[in-house]
């Protein structure tokens, strides 16, 4: 693997295992939550320059079905993610408490209830949408030269498991109620073993991926018919 590839690909395994820490709020408290929350914003700018040659391509060739499809996650995730920027300096106690910054706290706190969990979703959707890239790179660097359909259909019948339990748990972890903000706070289970937490959200970030990864596979099926018309 390339350094530039590696780079990239570590930058985005510490992303996602900050998203999750920082959901898990209950588990590690608030001085931590804010300090990995921090760590994060600044492997999302890494993770930008990284992949400065996006942006300058932003300008050029056509834009089809697909591309504006990609360009709308991303645009969402950034905003998900500026609005836990900002939340997040407003409401801090430890990180940038220093900071001569007052605003409504009141605001903050639904703009992190909101930033935390449309762009959670928004991430795993836009990590999806990357999926056969990121199987890519680990098929090279486990040496596998192709993939079977074998494998290709166990994976799919692995994902659609994990989709279907992620389902569960998105009703159950009250999802509509914090994306719609429904309730200002947060429900926060102190006492619930931290594997059942990460399970389920692995398993809602998986669900988010299949539907990225195996929903543009069919666009791009309907569209290849679609032109063969």
């Amino acid at each position: 693997m390339k350094p530039k590839a590696a780079a990239k690909f570590a930058v985005d395994i510490f992303m996602v295992l900050s998203l999750l820490l920082v959901m898990g709020y209950q588990f590690w408290g608030e001085a931590p939550h804010e300090w990995i929350g921090t760590g994060m914003f600044f492997l999302f700018i890494t993770h930008h320059i990284l992949n400065g040659h996006w942006h300058k391509a932003l300008s050029k060739g056509k834009y089809s079905t697909m591309r504006i499809f990609m360009l709308v996650i991303n645009a969402l995730a950034l905003i998900s993610m500026l609005a836990q920027i900002y939340s997040s300096v407003v409401m801090s106690r430890y990180v940038f408490d220093f900071l001569p910054f007052g605003g409504n706290m009141s605001l903050a706190r639904r703009l992190h209830i909101l930033g935390a969990y449309w762009g959670f979703l928004f991430m795993s959707l836009h990590l999806g949408l990357h999926w056969s890239m990121i199987l890519g790179t680990l098929q090279k660097a486990v040496w596998i030269k192709r993939r079977s359909k074998i494998l290709s259909t166990s994976a799919f019948i692995t994902g659609l498991a994990i989709s279907g339990y992620g389902a569960y748990a998105f009703v159950e972890r009250n999802f509509f109620t914090y994306l719609f903000l429904k309730s200002e706070f947060v429900f926060l289970d102190y006492n619930e073993p931290k594997m059942l937490f990460y399970i389920d959200y692995l398993a809602l970030m998986g669900l988010c991926i299949f539907i990225a990864h195996y929903g543009t596979k069919l666009i791009r099926k309907f569209k290849k018919k679609l032109e063969e018309a």
